[in-house]
């Protein structure tokens, strides 16, 4: 008989709470899984076109041009581009107006973009905290079901006049494979969660440098605007 077999025969003879809490692990380990590939896949995009979008920003560019080729697509940038346009727009809106200083219009653009940033960071950690969640409840999971599978199998061991190994083997086999599925789920959600937390944590920092490099060049135009 495979491993697999054999798994799959201790989870068919477990208690009914011990097969409920491993089919919840099962879940959690599946859901989990979805949301390590999905989120990785758009870290990894939104620090590329991070990259592209700031090659593109310091090759020269003329900054209203690249602000007008943005506002044509708006509903769909993110990241560094999302930062620019929301810092572009509050500039412009805010130089515009009579009696602005340049201090006041540098207020209110680096408001615009801190706001913009915060927005960026909550929508790249999305799912994190359920993977954060996983890995720290799982394990505690899959001990209830080996706790409640082994109490099961010495109750039943009471009925018996004489207990041997060979009886109360089994049950203890299908309280522990519920330890191993806790386990299963944990510790794929907690290296997840460090390696993408990481990565947000770059583009977080990636996102503030562009900001205020950004500002530095927005209040030189506004400095300039006043002479």
């Amino acid at each position: 008989m495979t491993g697999e077999l054999s798994i799959l025969d201790l989870f068919l003879q477990a208690s009914l709470l011990v097969k409920i809490v491993m089919l919840i692990l099962l879940g959690m380990s599946v859901v989990s899984w979805a949301m390590i590939i999905k989120r990785s896949r758009v870290l990894s995009e939104a620090a590329s076109y991070a990259e592209r979008f700031e090659d593109k920003f310091w090759s020269g560019v003329d900054l209203s041009q690249l602000y007008h080729e943005v506002q044509a697509r708006k509903d769909n940038i993110s990241g560094s581009e999302q930062i620019f346009y929301a810092g572009f727009k509050e500039f412009a809106r805010l130089h515009r107006a009579n009696g602005s200083s340049p201090d006041a219009v540098m207020e209110g653009t680096g408001r615009a973009m801190r706001v913009a940033v915060s927005r960026e960071v909550e929508e790249l950690e999305t799912n994190l905290p359920f993977l954060a969640t996983v890995g720290s409840i799982s394990p505690y999971i899959g001990l209830f079901g080996t706790v409640w599978g082994i109490m099961h199998s010495f109750i039943a061991l009471g009925a018996v006049k004489q207990a041997t190994l060979a009886m109360v083997a089994p049950g203890i086999a299908e309280a522990l494979v519920a330890t191993a599925m806790g386990l299963f789920a944990a510790i794929p959600a907690v290296i997840a969660y460090n390696r993408l937390s990481t990565l947000v944590s770059k583009l977080e920092h990636s996102y503030a440098a562009f900001m205020e490099e950004f500002s530095t060049i927005l209040h030189r135009q506004a400095m300039s605007s006043q002479e």
